[in-house]
């Protein structure tokens, strides 16, 4: 699934590209990608000659600010869940067997959401409708990793009541948003911390290490675009290129990158952990 940096790639790809441009037309190849409104053929209707000006992100989720003649016009939501993609490319181009959405603008260019395992959604809101009541995910994340909301003490607080294995507690949205399978076992790896470790057992300067771990890890995955184990890609299909550099996530049996110990892997609640067992204590 993609998770923070590669939803993060993928806004400001649409930031570039689309804002300010009318929305002519589309297409819903596949029904249940639209997650509202509930009658589908309310939904083209409702964007369509909005622009787009402004591309936002809350945890995995993608909106899109829309205005029609300056007026506000709601706002287009997306989560890619597993496989979902959202190409920007030239109406002229094949259309895939997986593509469920098809949105055009001007001179030629499209917005297409492309879904193999057909697990994520749209949604139009209406301008009068918070995007939390419609998109109600909204409602259970906790802060962004980058808020002034997610401090030290909160990350403190938060762990200091918890005693199930740190890895699992990264992974809920309710404590930070956007984070997955990958950049928490990579903030691990940065922090020393195992994931096997209890919230509640984590010390001070392990906490510390962590809350800046995870900023670390973030910021360098964005800036390589991301990462492509499988199906992720930016708005022009190209790979993300966090992965050549990961710590440890996905390199099982790899020797370490600081002490050569080779990666071991776990599951932890049904998702798996990689660690070093040398430099995670």
């Amino acid at each position: 699934m993609p998770e923070l940096p590669e939803v993060e790639t993928v806004r400001r790809g649409l930031s570039r590209v689309t804002l300010y441009q009318p929305i002519r037309g589309g297409d819903v190849l596949l029904d249940r990608s639209i997650a509202h409104p509930v009658s589908i053929e309310d939904f083209l209707p409702a964007i369509l000659g909005a622009e787009i000006t402004a591309w936002q992100r809350r945890g995995k989720y993608l909106m899109a600010v829309l205005a029609r003649h300056q007026q506000p016009a709601g706002w287009l939501g997306c989560h890619l869940r597993m496989t979902g993609q959202l190409l920007w490319v030239e109406q002229s181009m094949p259309v895939s067997s997986h593509c469920r959405v098809r949105i055009f603008f001007e001179h030629g260019r499209e917005l297409r959401y492309v879904d193999q395992r057909t697990f994520g959604r749209l949604w139009w809101v209406p301008p009068e409708t918070r995007p939390e009541q419609i998109m109600t995910g909204l409602q259970r994340l906790g802060p962004e990793p980058f808020a002034d909301e997610f401090s030290l003490v909160y990350l403190k607080n938060w762990f200091g009541r918890r005693q199930r294995p740190v890895k699992n507690a990264l992974l809920d949205q309710a404590l930070v948003a956007g984070i997955g399978n990958i950049y928490a076992d990579e903030a691990l790896f940065l922090s020393g911390i195992r994931p096997t470790m209890r919230c509640d057992r984590i010390s001070q300067p392990q906490l510390k290490r962590l809350h800046t771990a995870i900023r670390k890890v973030l910021t360098d995955s964005i800036e390589a675009g991301g990462t492509t184990f499988s199906d992720f890609r930016d708005i022009h299909g190209i790979n993300g290129n966090y992965g050549g550099v990961a710590w440890v996530y996905d390199r099982e049996d790899e020797p370490c990158r600081v002490c050569s110990t080779p990666i071991q892997r776990i599951k932890l609640a049904g998702r798996s952990a990689h660690y070093c067992p040398s430099c995670q204590k």
